[in-house]
């Protein structure tokens, strides 16, 4: 799950994280109240999308007034605002940040995910902060800093002192960043977050530290210890089908392509996307039923696969364990007959009760394309979607 730029700021804030003064406005006229409360000089208004770039998009404007930033709230609350990471399509902005401006002398990065090669975390700094990261380390690799951390001990005090000194602080600036970055790591640990990301780390006038952008992530397998945290979630920034997935406990993330996936099990889902491209195609998405999914999940499924107007042809790949291929077959029938899917299905499905899965759809006397491999099943599919 994600939130929203002021929210994971409100949250870093209670750990120790210092951040910009600020509230949220949903309103122009609440912008520039916000503004005069913060001294009536100069403040940042900044749209609050679950995307980033959002500068270079025309969504982060210095205002010099009160009346200045109702004025830019006014025209920034209800824009379409496109980033590189929204798409062509955008996101609306509902809501902006507004914030007392500062100076500063130095951008810096700094970032908290899980390395799932090394099983823990791993706390990331670099001096080139303001810019996409993803630049820094295609380009120059050796700028980035990676501190790896043993659950058991934390973030120790000399691995914060070593990015700090990575990073070219020095003096009273050292022990800022260590107390910083360990309140960082704790405010990961206590929310089982699974990403944190402070861009940029800012060194302001006076040499203090200061989170000036902040964005946050959540294991969304967690958030049943979290009721605080789940209330924090924007169905607005969130993709229609993918909400209603989630109603039915399916994995579903929409995708740009025209062959929709369903399959049971996170791996043999990726492994399905690969070989769909592999054989010329494009997945419209990623849907993982489950292992344990019934012939109700199976119908929900095809509806929301059906719901997205890109998809020209559905692929099945299923390993009959928990979910029998005959209960996965009954599934697929009711949900195409029910639902008039007028476009090509192809099924692989191997495991328990395949025989008896086959006869059910042979008999059926819909239009379904059997495959005895993953590999004759994405060249059929993207075969007959051309078509």
């Amino acid at each position: 799950m994600k939130i929203h730029e002021y929210q994971a700021k409100a949250i870093l804030a209670r750990y120790g994280v210092p951040v910009p003064k600020g509230e949220v406005a949903f309103t122009p006229a609440e912008a520039g109240e916000i503004a005069q409360r913060l001294g009536g000089g100069m403040v940042v208004v900044k749209a609050q999308i679950h995307a980033g770039g959002r500068g270079k998009g025309g969504g982060v404007k210095l205002a010099r007034s009160p009346d200045e930033a109702e004025t830019i709230a006014r025209a920034m609350i209800g824009m379409r605002l496109v980033t590189h990471q929204t798409g062509p399509e955008g996101r609306i902005v509902s809501r902006v940040l507004v914030e007392a401006g500062l100076q500063m002398t130095r951008e810096l990065y700094l970032g908290l995910v899980i390395d799932r090669a090394a099983a823990r975390p791993v706390m990331m700094a670099s001096p080139d902060g303001g810019v996409d990261i993803e630049a820094v380390a295609a380009k120059t690799p050796d700028r980035i800093f990676k501190e790896h951390i043993n659950p058991a001990t934390g973030l120790v005090p000399f691995q914060a002192r070593k990015l700090a000194f990575a990073l070219g602080l020095e003096g009273s600036q050292i022990p800022q960043a260590s107390k910083l970055m360990t309140a960082v790591y704790e405010a990961f640990r206590h929310t089982d977050a699974s990403l944190v990301e402070i861009n940029p780390l800012v060194v302001t006038a006076s040499g203090d530290l200061l989170a000036l952008d902040a964005k946050m992530n959540f294991d969304d397998s967690a958030l049943g210890r979290h009721p605080d945290l789940r209330e924090l979630r924007d169905l607005g920034e969130e993709d229609r089908l993918e909400i209603e997935a989630s109603k039915f406990s399916l994995n579903y993330i929409r995708l740009d392509g025209s062959i929709g996936c369903m399959v049971n099990g996170a791996g043999l889902a990726m492994a399905t996307m690969d070989i769909i491209k592999l054989a010329g195609g494009e997945p419209a998405n990623f849907l993982d039923v489950g292992g344990g999914a019934n012939a109700e999940q199976i119908r929900n499924a095809f509806k929301i696969l059906m719901s997205d107007k890109n998809v020209h042809a559905v692929l099945i790949n299923i390993f009959g364990g928990i979910l029998r291929c005959d209960v996965l077959a009954q599934g697929v029938i009711a949900a195409v007959t029910e639902l008039d899917v007028r476009v090509p299905i192809v099924i692989r499905m191997e495991g328990t009760n395949v025989a008896e899965g086959k006869r059910l759809l042979a008999e059926s006397g819909l239009n379904f394309t059997t495959a005895d491999s993953m590999g004759e099943a994405a060249k059929r599919v993207v075969e007959l979607s051309k078509n």
